[in-house]
């Protein structure tokens, strides 16, 4: 009785436990250290409602011609083996580094092109914040941090294609 209930109820656990997966959404790979970086974030969502999209500023995000991915050599844009370690993928709240994430927090100034902010950082077991300003000039995005111990730029990245 045992094993005719068990094959009754087996494909309906398998099914309930079944989902599709697309091996292109989850990008991650593990680095030699053992560690899973981050994904970088593709595409940016679309602007909040009331945002002043008309110059491409969601309201309280990141500006879109900062967003999309940003590449210091171009390696790390077409790297399929995760060791693209000077990958920045900006979405509209956040920094995403090799290593690190970043979420915006409060906003100093924000124009079309640039954005100065405070951002929450994590990664690899520690947290910290970080005052970053963030300019665009064609397909150049430059990073400057101000606080903390580490260099602080500026950094410069070029817009990886999509």
């Amino acid at each position: 009785m045992r094993n005719v209930l068990f094959f009754a109820v087996l494909p309906l656990a398998l099914a309930a436990c079944e989902r599709n997966v697309d091996p292109s959404d989850n990008p991650a790979t593990v680095d030699a250290e053992g560690t899973t970086p981050p994904a970088a974030t593709p595409s940016a969502p679309a602007p909040a409602p009331g945002g002043n999209e008309t110059i491409g500023i969601p309201e309280g995000g990141i500006p879109v011609a900062l967003q999309g991915n940003w590449g210091m050599t171009p390696a790390d844009c077409t790297s399929t083996r995760g060791e693209a370690k000077g990958l920045l993928g900006i979405s509209a709240t956040t920094l995403t580094f090799y290593e690190s994430l970043g979420r915006l927090g409060t906003i100093k100034e924000r124009k079309e092109n640039s954005l100065r902010a405070d951002f929450a950082f994590s990664g690899e077991g520690m947290n910290w914040t970080r005052d970053v300003a963030l300019s665009v000039s064609g397909d150049t995005l430059t990073r400057l941090d101000r606080g903390g111990e580490e260099p602080g730029g500026p950094f410069t990245y070029t817009r990886c294609a999509s």
